[in-house]
C-alpha cells in the first residue's frame, strides 16, 4: 500500500503532527507521559528480546513524562525526532513511536533510525506507514537529512522486512553491538540514503570561495 502524508501541521516547532490514512505521528508532549507509560507496561514482555535494560521506574507515568519532556527539549535543538503513534479512531492512545536520534550535521548529515509497535497492532501495515511518513519529513527541505542508519538482530526477521520494503540497503553486520536481554547482540546495519539531498549553501560557497 503507498501512503502520502499529508503536510505537517505545526503544534509548536516542538512538537509536530504528521498524518497519514490511519495514523496521527505526534511530536513529544507532556501530555503524553501517562498513555506513553500504558503502552510501555502493555508491551513491556514484547520488547524485552529488542530493548536495552532499563530500570523500573521507566514503565511509570512520572517516568515516561520526564522522557517526553527531555524529547521536547532535543527536537527544539534538532538533536533528535520522536512521533507517538496515535489511531486516528483512537487519538489519546499510543500504539508505537519512531525516533531519530544521534542527528549529526557537518558532512555526515544522518541519524539513527528506531521504531516499535504494539504487539496487537501488528502485521496490517501500521509501521510501513509511519515510516513512509517520518522518512519523508527527515528527508524534506525542512529536516534535509541525507542518510539514515538502522540497527537490528538478525534473529528480527520482522524488523528487516519492514527495512526492506522502505529501500534501505543492508550493508553489514556489527559484532555485539548492544547489550540487550542479558547479552551482547549482534546487529545488522541497514541504510537508506536521500536521493533529493540538498546541499547546504554553505558547501556552495567554500566551493566557490
Amino acid at each position: 500500500m503507498q501512503v502520502t502524508p499529508l503536510a505537517p501541521v505545526a503544534l509548536s516547532a516542538a512538537q509536530p503532527v504528521l498524518q497519514t490514512a490511519r495514523l496521527r505521528l505526534v511530536g513529544n508532549n507532556p501530555h503524553l507521559g501517562a498513555a506513553v507509560a500504558d503502552y510501555m507496561v502493555l508491551n513491556r514482555a514484547h520488547f524485552a528480546p529488542w530493548d536495552p535494560p532499563t530500570p523500573p521506574e521507566f514503565f511509570s507515568a512520572d517516568g515516561q513524562t520526564e522522557r517526553v519532556l527531555q524529547g521536547v527539549a532535543a527536537f527544539a535543538r534538532g538533536e533528535a525526532f520522536r512521533y507517538w503513534l496515535q489511531p486516528l479512531e483512537e487519538p489519546e492512545r499510543v500504539i508505537g513511536s519512531i525516533h531519530f536520534s544521534q542527528v549529526a550535521r557537518g558532512a555526515f548529515q544522518s541519524a539513527a533510525l528506531g521504531y516499535a509497535l504494539d504487539a496487537a497492532a501488528q502485521g496490517q501495515g501500521l509501521m510501513h506507514e509511519a515510516l513512509q511518513a517520518g522518512i519523508a519529513e527527515m528527508f524534506s527541505p525542512r529536516v534535509n537529512l541525507h542518510r539514515l542508519q538502522a540497527a537490528w538482530q538478525p534473529s528480527n526477521l520482522r524488523s528487516g522486512a519492514v527495512l526492506q520494503r522502505l529501500g534501505f540497503v543492508q550493508e553489514g553486520l556489527a559484532l555485539r553491538y548492544l547489550f540487550i536481554n542479558g547479552a551482547w547482540r549482534d546487529h545488522c546495519i541497514s541504510t537508506l540514503l536521500n536521493e533529493r539531498f540538498e546541499a547546504p549553501s554553505a558547501w556552495t560557497a567554500a566551493e566557490q570561495g
